[in-house]
């Protein structure tokens, strides 16, 4: 596999204080990475240097191997979707003009691939063909969402970072949009960073779970890894509830995927 992001000795400091200490990491094509960890732990500060919202002190963020310091950053941003909590569409555009934004700055003169790039993300994400000339405040809080997925998707990046984006809808629509981004996932094999605070989500939806805490890596594995092999006395805390949702004895932990231990909860 090919390495997509790498962090390089990167610290991040605030005020004096570090944030991020000597972080070192390899996120290879394809993988659906959630970031979780403790309040204050650099998660978010993590996703936002990848795209340059947040520039480390020290250290190097590579994409595709060249360090992003070399790059435009405008032109680096508009190549990377990014989603958040709440969608925070414009809300003097409709649905339409909201997920067309980035494809027509990149694609001026050819308006016929823009509309067909909204086409095909609103019927990936769910949205009905009907909302196109909707306003955000015409549509629900799990609609909305969609909208900014779609957005973040429709300039067809193969990074797309997600900072608690489900955070803000009720848990029935929280759970299908999980399930539209595990789909859209597996459908597309884009490298996806995915911030969450909860722990369920964060194993329910990655190949990888990173674990962070006062700006370290306390783990980065599979789900599977973190459930039968907490690395660090942190991580056994984080999961040892989820370890016993289904009962299961630890030496069946190694042969337990995640997505059966989820499936459990429901029943």
């Amino acid at each position: 596999m090919n390495t997509v992001i790498r962090f390089e000795d990167i610290t991040k400091e605030y005020e004096g204080k570090t944030i991020i200490e000597n972080l070192n990491l390899s996120i290879e094509q394809g993988e659906f990475v959630t970031i979780i960890g403790s309040s204050g732990c650099g998660k978010t500060t993590t996703l936002k240097m990848v795209n340059g919202l947040i520039k480390p002190e020290k250290g190097t963020i590579r994409i595709h191997g060249e360090d992003i310091k070399t790059k435009d950053i405008t032109a680096l941003r508009r190549t990377i979707g990014y989603a958040i909590q709440g969608s925070v569409l414009f809300p003097h555009m409709d649905v339409e003009q909201n997920i067309a934004y980035v494809p027509n700055l990149l694609n001026k003169k050819d308006k016929e691939k823009t509309k067909a790039a909204v086409s095909k993300w609103m019927k990936i994400v769910g949205l009905l063909d009907e909302m196109r000339q909707r306003y955000p405040a015409e549509l629900s809080g799990g609609q909305q969402q969609r909208v900014g997925i779609a957005r973040a998707l429709a300039a067809s990046p193969d990074i797309l970072l997600m900072d608690e984006p489900f955070g803000a809808v009720d848990e029935i629509t929280r759970e299908q949009l999980q399930k539209e981004i595990k789909r859209i996932h597996e459908q597309t094999k884009i490298t996806i960073l995915f911030v969450t605070h909860d722990i369920s989500e964060a194993l329910k939806l990655g190949t990888k779970v990173l674990v962070m805490d006062h700006g370290k890596i306390e783990q980065y594995a599979a789900p599977q890894e973190l459930l039968s092999n907490p690395a660090t006395e942190f991580v056994k805390k984080l999961v040892d509830r989820e370890r016993r949702i289904c009962h299961l004895p630890d030496d069946r932990l190694d042969d337990c995927e995640y997505s059966e231990v989820a499936e459990c909860k429901t029943r």
